[in-house]
């Protein structure tokens, strides 16, 4: 049975990986349902969704250079598990606020920063642990992997979350919880091959090494910032509640379908990148989908059907996998692994910032134009920036195979 599995799956220690990249992702897309209906309710206001998403992202330009440092030194096993119990202890939070009947919005603030904090120390360590657990002749199949394992989650958790909810919604929380101990015992069982790093002082240098080497090197600060201005104006996740309740009329269990669509998208860019990695003309890809990604935006701004809704937010999904698959790479194989995890604490940033910010952005847009044109004129920027960006970026337009791209020597 086992040999019937991917070979990176067939090595221990990324598979314990996965799952538990697996059961947090479970944990987060279930609870991503709940608080944003419970959100949504209070007031039934687009900017509460909003301030949602700036809750979340205001730690992470603080702590994320410091995480990617502590990632750096410390096994990086231990630093996500960290994270993890941080999760345990918010999910714990939320079904406080919950019992208790949740009718203010600023439980939902605090426990949002608190996630922000728990993200900030986690990514840049769970981000950087893939080459660590694989060989390099298995590296693109465990990147399509992990994102397999994400957007397996994004497709199945939302929808169960959303059925959870309609029953009981003390019972989302209750099980995230047991979902996160259960990825808390995988990570622990992983053994790293570099644990033990080489010491090194904590100083002003050495934690925006990391951003020098990023600013320093073309091919990630194109890839890397492309992502960062197409998600910022061209993500409607946040808005879902609304559109769920006042555009498409299909309550929480369609809210929990709304927001798997994207991932069954990326779910079957994931199953045919791990079986036929990209190849060659990787930049010129990556500028497509982005493109695509904008377009199928514009559609879901404009539709009134739900099918219709579904359908332009599953080839989002599926353009946005392999942006996520191609930037991923970049990093992984462009990247010496001293400073993984400083790099990937400053990807976490322009992510966060595209994420988090861009629910924001998406919720004041929305406040003041409304959510349909907000989302129409975000997908237009989003075409609009990746054809800037292919000429501002003529290095990363021209990658071909991404096979080629080779760790620089860091310096410090």
């Amino acid at each position: 049975m086992r040999k019937r599995l991917p070979p990176a799956l067939q090595q221990r220690d990324f598979s314990l990986f996965w799952v538990a990249i697996l059961g947090t992702g479970f944990a987060a897309q279930m609870m991503a349902v709940a608080i944003g209906w419970q959100v949504y309710a209070i007031n039934e206001s687009a900017l509460d969704l909003g301030l949602i998403g700036l809750a979340e992202f205001l730690p992470l330009p603080l702590l994320a250079l410091p995480a990617g440092h502590v990632a750096d030194r410390l096994p990086r096993r231990l630093v996500f598990a960290a994270a993890i119990v941080l999760d345990c202890l918010i999910a714990g939070g939320l079904l406080a606020v919950t019992l208790a009947g949740a009718t203010s919005l600023w439980p939902f603030l605090l426990l949002a920063l608190a996630a922000g904090s728990a993200a900030a120390l986690g990514w840049p360590a769970s981000r950087s642990m893939p080459p660590t657990l694989v060989s390099a002749d298995l590296l693109a199949s465990a990147m399509a992997l992990r994102g397999i394992a994400f957007q397996s989650a994004t497709i199945v958790g939302p929808a169960i979350g959303g059925l959870l909810f309609a029953v009981q919604a003390e019972l989302v929380y209750a099980v995230a919880v047991t979902l996160l101990v259960a990825a808390l015992a995988c990570v622990l069982r992983v053994r790293e091959r570099t644990d033990e790093r080489l010491p090194e002082a904590t100083s002003r240098e050495a934690l925006f090494a990391g951003a020098r080497f990023v600013r320093r090197t073309p091919v990630l600060f194109g890839a890397i910032s492309l992502d960062l201005f197409a998600v910022l104006f061209g993500g409607a996740m946040a808005l879902l509640p609304l559109f769920a309740k006042s555009i498409l009329d299909v309550g929480p269990v369609g809210l929990g379908v709304l927001r798997s669509s994207p991932a069954v998208g990326a779910l079957a860019a994931g199953i045919i990148l791990a079986r036929r990695p990209i190849r060659g003309n990787a930049g010129r890809t990556l500028f497509i989908v982005v493109a695509i990604f904008g377009a199928a935006h514009i559609v879901f701004g404009l539709s009134k059907s739900f099918p219709l809704s579904c359908a332009a937010l599953a080839i989002a999904g599926f353009a946005d996998m392999f942006s996520m698959n191609i930037r991923s790479m970049t990093v992984a194989l462009a990247t010496p692994d001293e400073l993984r995890g400083r790099v990937n604490a400053v990807e976490m940033v322009f992510i966060s910032g595209s994420n988090e910010l861009g629910a924001f952005e998406s919720g004041i847009a929305a406040a003041l134009i409304g959510a349909a044109p907000a989302v129409v004129l975000g997908g237009v920027a989003t075409i609009c920036i990746a054809v800037i960006w292919g000429r501002l970026f003529p290095d990363l337009r021209n990658v071909d195979r991404l096979e080629l791209l080779r760790p620089a020597t860091s310096r410090r």
